[in-house]
């Protein structure tokens, strides 16, 4: 049987009723209030119980505004009414739509875990808002779950803040669809930056015996925890810095290993592309009406796949090993379609 709420609860339900009803765009006055008590909690209250409960609630500064307004009394006197009251909202909903996009466009988070986040951006709006996205795609079933993301994540997150070293398992998938591990010893490295980059979370660590960097994917982490060793310094791996920008930037597939000068010609159209992939802190001459040449730093590996990609809008000049391997790749796969 339904229990009336006491009358101490009017303040905590003209609260919920703001956040369920109203925003900039949907106002209520005190009369609209009166009426949701009465529907959503059967509460019968006066107009000046829920005036002096929206003024408590303005008094802790919960997050409600409203329009003050001048009427004229039967007397001619001009008293200030405050009407229109609404939540003011730490998302708006273009912010909310933008981070729910976000998650169903993610290729790494869990679907369980995707929907209960939805869920949560969707309460921080009100009824207006889940009309609006009531179109939202359903999310794909099939999507590959490690369910210690969320945990691999802080781990990571507490490691770096802390300077200290991790160890995990790091795996691959079978043809079962499940994650294995690629070796039995586990992995120990110096953690530095979490990074996304097509739809994915990568790790940015080094192994002590390099000098260099090292990627991982962090949805393929599993059984991480933080070790008490304090990692190596930045200033003794790649350079003495981590420059992000410039790493990514030269590691397009987020692969390892070392980066090379390429020089390659392109047709102008794909200047967009250009830049998409290696962000302007790259050489460009235009050499003819619709060509131009461009030069610039990139990982061996990366850069291989990329050109593949690319091919029929290119021309590798420089260095020649790697137009060798390109054309001799790009041999292969005409032999093994015609």
């Amino acid at each position: 049987m339904y229990t009336i709420p006491p009358k101490k609860m009017v303040t905590i339900n003209i609260l919920n009723i703001l956040k369920k009803y109203s925003d900039t765009d949907h106002r209520l006055t005190q009369h609209d209030i009166m009426d949701l008590l009465k529907k959503e909690y059967h509460m019968d209250v006066d107009r000046k119980t829920v005036k002096r409960n929206l003024m408590s609630l303005l008094d802790l500064d919960c997050g409600i505004d409203y329009t003050e307004i001048e009427r004229k009394d039967e007397n001619g006197n001009e008293n200030s009414i405050c009407t229109d009251w609404y939540m003011v909202r730490e998302f708006d909903d273009s912010e909310l739509r933008l981070l729910i996009d976000s998650l169903l466009f993610s290729k790494h988070i869990p679907h369980s875990q995707c929907k209960t986040l939805i869920k949560k951006l969707k309460g921080l709006s009100n009824i207006y808002f889940d009309k609006k996205v009531r179109h939202i795609c359903n999310l794909p079933e099939n999507v590959p779950e490690n369910k210690e993301l969320f945990y691999t994540i802080d781990v990571l997150d507490e490691a770096i803040t802390n300077n200290k070293k991790v160890a995990f398992v790091y795996n691959s998938y079978g043809i079962d669809k499940k994650l294995h591990p690629k070796r039995e010893k586990e992995y120990i490295v110096n953690p530095y930056q979490m990074v996304a980059t097509n739809g994915r979370y990568y790790l940015i660590c080094n192994y002590d015996k390099y000098d260099e960097l090292a990627n991982y994917r962090v949805d393929r982490i599993t059984g991480i925890r933080m070790l008490e060793e304090n990692r190596k310094p930045i200033e003794q791996v790649a350079g003495g810095e981590l420059d992000l920008p410039k790493h990514m930037a030269e590691h397009l597939y987020m692969f390892a290993g070392e980066s090379i000068r390429v020089k390659f010609r392109a047709k102008t159209y794909l200047v967009d592309q250009i830049i998409d992939w290696y962000g302007k802190d790259i050489n460009i001459l235009q050499t003819g009406e619709d060509e131009c040449i461009t030069e610039v730093m990139v990982n061996k590996e990366a850069f291989f796949y990329w050109a593949l990609q690319y091919g029929p809008h290119i021309e590798l000049l420089e260095p020649l090993d790697m137009r060798e391997r390109i054309a001799e790749a790009v041999k292969k796969m005409c032999e093994k379609y015609n």
